[in-house]
């Protein structure tokens, strides 16, 4: 499969060669094979799960996640609030809000196949973290590249990323992109990767007693995703997403969104 779609990525566009970009291969046909998969995610530093998760359920979730940005005056109302056509309003890309009395999404995340997956990939019993983030990304925009563990550095090492696309998810519309292999670059995880979270976040006073300001460029790694590819060597990886779509990566994979080119709030969830 090949886009002739020019493919943006923190306002870059991207080089689709051979050399520097793929499609995301699918890992679907070892989804009962432990072993592969967990040697695939290893090597790969993703893995790629078509169709595994229910789409029926993908969509009653979405459905009331366009509620809540239907009810906060966010969407177009010339069109069926399901199809979540940007209106005006929306500048943050996290909206947890959306996860909140939404059961769909809770069953679809936290209950049957997601963590049946997860029971039978570790090996034994599982627990997800309590947050949900919600990802509502507006025309004009992505997300920087950056990998989790700046985010989750402490507490279990056995932790994943579940990326869960809320409805059909184009190319037009920005999807998940990561550089495969990038979890083994080991420069990356003494440097980068060491960093603590507690800069980030606002439950500490600074030396005037004052609750201390985010900084906004926390977690990015790069803002040219271009030039990090040509110096790391490896390959960006992308593809059209659908309902019931899955990807699963570790801590220290490199990913991001695609800048979003079309008129819909591309909605998405990242679970651990």
């Amino acid at each position: 499969m090949t886009t002739t779609m020019n493919l943006t990525f923190s306002g870059h566009e991207l080089d689709t060669s051979s050399q520097a970009f793929r499609m995301m291969r699918s890992s679907i046909d070892l989804v009962d094979d432990t072993e592969a998969l967990r040697h695939r995610i290893e090597k790969e530093g993703y893995l790629y799960l078509p169709g595994y998760l229910d789409g029926d359920e993908v969509m009653a979730a979405r459905a009331v996640m366009c509620e809540k940005l239907d009810a906060m005056g966010m969407l177009d109302p010339d069109y069926p609030a399901i199809e979540a056509m940007y209106n005006e309003g929306l500048t943050e890309s996290f909206t947890p809000a959306l996860a909140h009395d939404n059961a769909p999404l809770m069953k679809l995340l936290y209950d049957g196949r997601m963590m049946a997956f997860y029971r039978m990939f570790f090996g034994g019993p599982v627990r997800h973290y309590d947050y949900t983030w919600c990802r509502s990304i507006p025309p004009g925009s992505g997300t920087h590249s950056h990998c989790d563990i700046v985010y989750m550095g402490r507490g279990t090492q056995r932790l994943y990323t579940s990326w869960t696309p809320i409805g059909d998810v184009s190319f037009e519309d920005g999807g998940l992109i990561l550089m495969e292999k990038s979890n083994h670059l080991q420069r990356l995880r003494e440097h980068y990767g060491r960093k603590d979270v507690d800069a980030y976040c606002v439950n500490q006073l600074d030396k005037n007693g004052e609750a201390r300001k985010q900084d906004p460029k926390f977690g990015v790694l790069t803002h040219d995703p271009v030039r990090l590819r040509k110096t790391l060597g490896l390959r960006w990886v992308t593809h059209e997403f659908h309902a019931g779509d899955l990807v699963v990566f570790p801590m220290h994979t490199i990913h991001g969104g695609l800048d979003n080119h079309g008129r819909r709030i591309r909605l998405s969830t990242d679970s651990r």
